[in-house]
């Protein structure tokens, strides 16, 4: 049981899911607002992805990630920030002809995956531990045991904590063998994602068995997408973990009520509150996770 619990509010994502949801924010001072909202609902982290303005697609253009840096960071709030750098590991195959790319690839290497992070320097970024195939069809996520330990190599010269991806028990495998190998700085943070097909199913089974896995000292998180969102939020704090909700991940509140991201902050909260924890403060969230605090 986790009686000090950091809750992370993942405000956008890259999904398709702007035309699903009027609530998904799309514009810097759309994503930021949601940052600023969350906090104030009691968040103690904001993931922040960004979109291309015209398209609502997710997009890894710096200016962007800039703009909205710099709207939380000029605010009356202060929660800790937590930038993704899984953008840039898309490929889309042709299934009769797999040496050929299709439209929507987006795969670059480690380091220009990290350019909004060498630039804003957030208190945490993301590290995707290990390529996925990703949904139905023929896309797949590209992590290479090479690129990871480049990525957390630079990340950890930059100062900032990396929150290491888990989408299933091979990912956290590897991403043990970068804390042996000192790529990871204490407390290594891991955030265990389950429901996105086809990594680890929604199963609290699977959970316990993947918390097993995790080397002493370890910090952790978790998070189930959809409908698992809020049950998984009690899930996780009952098993000594953090949490996750935000529109990224899920887009209602209830059946049939769409919810904004202080709207699941707020009832995140509840749950916590519920389980007779208490949640951590931003100050508190860098003093947990030994957090390098950025002007």
């Amino acid at each position: 049981m986790n009686r000090k619990v950091i809750v992370t509010c993942a405000l956008t994502g890259a999904g398709d899911t702007t035309g699903k949801s009027e609530h998904v924010p799309v514009t810097p001072e759309q994503i930021a607002d949601n940052a600023i909202a969350a906090a104030r609902a009691g968040a103690s982290v904001v993931h922040i992805h960004v979109r291309d303005v015209e398209t609502g697609q997710g997009s890894r253009d710096v200016a962007l990630y800039r703009e909205v840096v710099r709207l939380v960071r000029e605010s009356d709030v202060d929660p800790v920030i937590n930038l993704t750098a899984g953008m840039g590991g898309d490929l889309i195959l042709d299934p009769g002809e797999p040496t050929k790319q299709l439209p929507g690839t987006d795969l670059v290497n480690a380091i220009e995956r990290l350019a909004h992070v060498e630039e804003l320097r957030p208190e945490i970024c993301t590290i995707d531990c290990g390529s996925l195939n990703f949904g139905e069809g023929s896309q797949v996520y590209i992590s290479t045991p090479d690129m990871l330990r480049e990525g957390a190599e630079r990340i950890k010269e930059l100062g900032v904590k990396p929150e290491m991806e888990i989408f299933d028990t091979g990912n956290l495998w590897f991403a043990n063998i970068m804390v042996e190998e000192g790529l990871i700085a204490p407390p290594p943070l891991y955030q265990l994602c389950m429901g996105i097909p086809y990594g680890a199913p929604v199963n609290a089974g699977l959970l316990q068995a993947m918390v097993n896995m995790l080397p002493d000292g370890a910090q952790w998180t978790s998070f189930a997408i959809g409908r698992d969102q809020l049950p998984w939020v009690a899930q996780s704090v009952l098993l000594g973990g953090h949490v996750r909700v935000g529109l990224e991940d899920n887009l209602y509140l209830s059946k049939g009520v769409k919810a904004t991201n202080a709207q699941l902050t707020e009832r995140a909260i509840q749950i916590v509150h519920d389980l007779g924890s208490s949640v951590a403060t931003p100050d508190e969230a860098r003093e947990i996770l030994r957090l390098e605090k950025k002007a």
